[in-house]
């Protein structure tokens, strides 16, 4: 078939595009923000880019098409890069390479069943005092340039993002703090960021506390949620090892491409 028969449609309700052919759905791509949680101060939640998903059918690949998604999905996404993970040596990273995308590293990617925990040592390990620390928590949907603190200041809500945060006594203000944002997957997962804690606060178990908390708030707000997935720099020991000890499986790794937006 001829390109000329393929037309990109946007998804008004999301950032999302389909590329439609007389006989239905030849591809899609979606974008959606990225959450980077930095350990340094001040603690903020800050836009690193946006995550671009892009899947072509089979029958219809090599025809042009995931170009002209990438197209639709560039001319509208407003941040200062894409990011994708890829399989190594699949078609998607040869596509990447092709429209200029730069290998960034290797990440692994972990799954958390809830069918897999346990509710009452997960309940023992949020319970457990960590003294000179007390645990908070936000819902609502994220702002990319709102920090910790603003979120905190701010009124709960329905939201898409769970946050949970262990902040210092004496008005010490937060000291670690994990992100789940729930998205529109099939099966119902959410993606986490973090934990993250701050330098002078190491070495009292706040990454492995806010986690579990994390975890447990999450199934309480949003109860149809089943998985729970991170993705983590290979070289990243110490969080790699709080996710194992919370159950976290791995179940795929991928090399991260990213393309910087004029």
């Amino acid at each position: 078939m001829s390109e000329a028969l393929i037309e990109i449609v946007a998804d008004p309700a999301a950032l999302r595009w389909r590329a439609m052919v007389p006989d239905g759905s030849a591809g899609v791509v979606s974008l959606r923000p990225v959450v980077a949680l930095g350990p340094d101060p001040p603690p903020r939640l800050e836009s690193g880019g946006l995550e671009l998903s892009l899947h072509v059918e089979p029958a219809w690949r090599q025809r042009g098409v995931g170009s002209q998604l990438l197209a639709a999905a560039r001319a509208q996404a407003a941040g200062p890069r894409l990011l994708a993970d890829v399989v190594a040596g699949s078609p998607g990273e040869a596509f990447c390479r092709r429209h200029g995308f730069r290998h960034t590293g290797s990440r692994r990617h972990d799954l958390l069943t809830y069918c897999d925990v346990h509710g009452a040592w997960l309940g023992e390990l949020v319970d457990t005092e960590h003294a000179g620390y007390r645990l908070t928590h936000w819902t609502g949907d994220l702002s990319a340039a709102a920090g910790v603190d603003e979120l905190l200041r701010r009124p709960s809500s329905p939201g898409s993002a769970l946050l949970t945060v262990a902040e210092a006594g004496g008005g010490g203000g937060p000291a670690a703090f994990a992100v789940a944002v729930v998205g529109d997957s099939d099966p119902p997962r959410a993606r986490q960021y973090g934990p993250a804690v701050l330098p002078g606060h190491r070495g009292h178990r706040l990454a492995r506390w806010v986690n579990a908390a994390l975890v447990q708030r999450l199934r309480t707000h949003h109860p149809h949620v089943n998985e729970i997935e991170t993705v983590t720099a290979e070289d990243d020991a110490r969080l790699l090892a709080v996710r194992e000890h919370l159950g976290f499986r791995p179940f795929g790794r991928t090399n991260r491409y990213e393309l910087v937006l004029p």
